[in-house]
């Protein structure tokens, strides 16, 4: 089944088209990568998704049902999170209060605070920061920012996450540790859509890829077929 899809969808900036006639889908349960040049479309496409940028034309749908004109808070309550390329916390609040407002806000009204609070805890012991629930959230270090924007997108309860450039910036050990998680969030049943540069984690984790270059699509298939695309080696990956 297809949770998300997207048919010509296209938006400009001025007269540059940063995303192009893009036709997608998100087939449900999936990890799907989409990579591409630096200015190719990718976080473009990421805001027209969850609504932060509006379409020029195309429409997309989630589950079946267009979403395209709605606001990024209904987008969100119908179960679509997404963490952000530059990390967005909230810098002076504790940790757990962070994961606490996604719990508050997402796709289950009415929960109580003793509920919010519980669940927080357990996505604070998920992504595997616990120790720090009372830290001030600009005293993480990045690996730890990254992994509290992904608890708290988690917190609203999505159905799927969009992780833009989670890897960014991560040794190797933290980029190992990033890919693991990335597959448990997956084993949780939730569909994840990944911009990444790190080709590594992308060809490894992801059963498809989509290629952008200049805001159109130029490739899409396994990992094993867009490494061996002479089109993606010439405009992205390099000999």
């Amino acid at each position: 089944m297809r949770i998300l899809e997207g048919e010509g969808v296209t938006k400009y900036f001025g007269g540059l088209a940063a995303v192009s006639n893009v036709d997608f889908h998100v087939d449900q349960g999936e990890i799907a990568g989409l990579i591409g040049p630096n200015g190719a479309g990718k976080t473009t496409l990421f805001n027209l998704i969850s609504a932060a940028l509006v379409l020029k034309s195309g429409i997309i749908r989630f589950k079946g049902e267009k979403i395209t004109g709605l606001k990024p808070h209904q987008i969100c309550r119908m179960g679509v999170a997404r963490t952000f390329q530059e990390v967005k916390i909230f810098a002076n609040m504790p940790v757990l209060e962070n994961v606490l407002l996604g719990s508050l806000f997402g796709t289950s009204p009415g929960m109580s605070s003793a509920d919010a609070a519980r669940e927080a805890a357990g996505l604070l012991e998920f992504v595997g920061l616990p120790a720090v629930s009372a830290t001030p959230a600009k005293d993480l270090t990045l690996p730890n920012q990254k992994r509290l924007e992904v608890a708290r997108a988690l917190a609203t309860k999505p159905e799927l996450l969009l992780l833009d450039e989670l890897m960014a910036g991560l040794n190797p050990t933290e980029t190992a540790e990033a890919m693991e998680l990335v597959t448990r969030i997956r084993d949780k049943g939730i569909t994840i859509i990944m911009i990444e540069h790190v080709m590594k984690a992308i060809m490894s984790v992801c059963e498809r890829i989509m290629v952008l270059h200049h805001g159109e699509k130029i490739a899409e298939g396994t990992p094993e077929e867009i490494a061996t695309s002479k089109k993606v080696i010439e405009v992205y990956l390099g000999e």
